[in-house]
């Protein structure tokens, strides 16, 4: 890692400019576009630290659909006529392998692991169909008019085999033939199809989408927080009660870790005042407000600094890593929040948690050598591996992060 003179200064009130944010999110860009690219088809989804392909032929649905968010995003943001060309490229390149390699003709189903040619794992998974979902209306803004279609098939594809009538939400993993649904129910599988369905919405204006989107904000946030004192728990059973002790053994579980998730409840408060702008709710801003503050009083590490990853039931820290997609969707919310703050106290406030974050991030999570964010770092801040972006991760989570910051800033500009 860089040492502090390595790292270039910047001052706190740079952080919330436009031309702060763009250009970070032009030089997070640059680690992945265009050797992220793989010419025979789909992307990469194992670089290291310096940008090199550590495994050139496994691809993860989560990764393919990430990348055609970034290309799209970056496409959609980008004001000069040759880069715009080949992000669109690359997104039309991102939809091709989509279609044809994850794709199942016969199931409908799209494959959650492919090593070069073969599927080695079909199962199905409402999180992955979330990011299909995703994938589609990023790609429907960018032009491509038959992803309309895609988006309408991969909703009822949703609503066909995981949406739960009786519990208004969606079941998590099926196997490849639909035929069974595993009994597991969790709640990140829902949050990450309420920002799908936002996106579908904002893609083609159909309030199908944002109803389905609010009725998984009412059904998470307010009937499941419900049970753990307005706090959101990852994991419940088959009839949707809180499983306690799901994986208490394997803490460092990659998509279903046990305790609290801090960044689920930031990242949640974000989506709630997203959709408090398209349908606005008396209880939306209190509770994001609530999730916010709880995630920062509880998971602030406050000798080392950042967001550590989870906290038990009893409050105490059980998992103090540091992940970067924690701090980037808390300080997105911290932003909305100050956008939102009815009070000069308030604005200052989350105007301060913002500036906390990123000068945090900025100081440990950000590579100023080769560019982007390590993945995840110890409680010291140290780095665990040399594994910047291993499937999974394609910096979605900084770079969309920047943009919602980006679109508050203009929001703020026009009001």
């Amino acid at each position: 890692m860089p040492s502090v003179k390595d790292i270039p200064v910047v001052h706190p009130d740079q952080f919330l400019t436009k031309a702060f944010l763009n250009e970070h999110i032009a030089k997070t860009m640059a680690f992945y576009h265009p050797r992220c690219i793989d010419e025979q088809g789909g992307f990469y989804h194992f670089l290291s630290d310096d940008g090199s392909i550590y495994d050139s032929r496994q691809r993860h649905l989560v990764s393919s659909t990430r990348y055609i968010f970034n290309y799209a995003m970056a496409y959609l943001n980008s004001e000069d006529a040759n880069e715009k060309a080949a992000y669109k490229t690359a997104v039309e390149h991102g939809l091709s392998y989509l279609r044809n390699s994850h794709l199942n003709p016969d199931s409908q189903g799209y494959a959650w692991l492919i090593d070069g040619n073969s599927v080695i794992d079909d199962t199905n998974h409402c999180y992955g169909l979330a990011f299909v979902l995703l994938a589609y209306a990023k790609a429907l803004q960018v032009g491509f008019s038959e992803c309309a279609g895609y988006i309408e098939q991969t909703y009822q594809l949703m609503e066909r085999h995981f949406w739960l009538q009786d519990s208004q939400m969606y079941a998590d993993q099926a196997t490849a033939d639909w035929s069974e649904l595993d009994d597991y129910r969790g709640q990140n599988a829902n949050m990450h199809s309420f920002e799908a369905m936002i996106a579908a919405f904002e893609a083609t204006q159909n309030t199908t989408y944002l109803d389905r989107a609010f009725t998984l904000a009412q059904g998470i946030c307010q009937r499941q927080g419900a049970l753990a004192e307005g706090r959101i728990w990852e994991h419940y059973s088959k009839d949707w009660q809180i499983d306690w002790q799901y994986n208490l053994d394997d803490p460092k579980n990659l998509f279903r870790p046990w305790g609290f998730q801090p960044g689920h409840f930031t990242e949640w408060a974000k989506l709630l005042l997203t959709l408090d702008r398209y349908r606005p709710t008396a209880w939306l801003l209190p509770k994001a407000q609530q999730l916010f503050d709880q995630a920062l009083a509880l998971a602030w590490d406050k000798e080392h600094g950042g967001i550590c990853y989870g906290f038990a039931p009893d409050g105490s820290v059980c998992d103090d890593d540091k992940y970067f997609w924690v701090q980037a969707e808390s300080f997105a919310a911290a932003a909305l929040l100050y956008e939102r703050s009815e009070n000069d106290a308030q604005k200052m406030k989350y105007l301060q948690h913002y500036q906390q974050i990123w000068q945090y991030s900025w100081q440990h999570m950000v590579d100023h050598k080769y560019g982007a964010w390590y993945r995840i770092l110890n409680a010291d801040n140290s780095k665990i591996d040399s594994c910047k972006s291993p499937a999974g991760k394609t910096d979605y989570h900084t770079m969309g992060a920047c943009y919602e910051v980006l679109a508050m800033l203009s929001r703020l500009e026009n009001s």
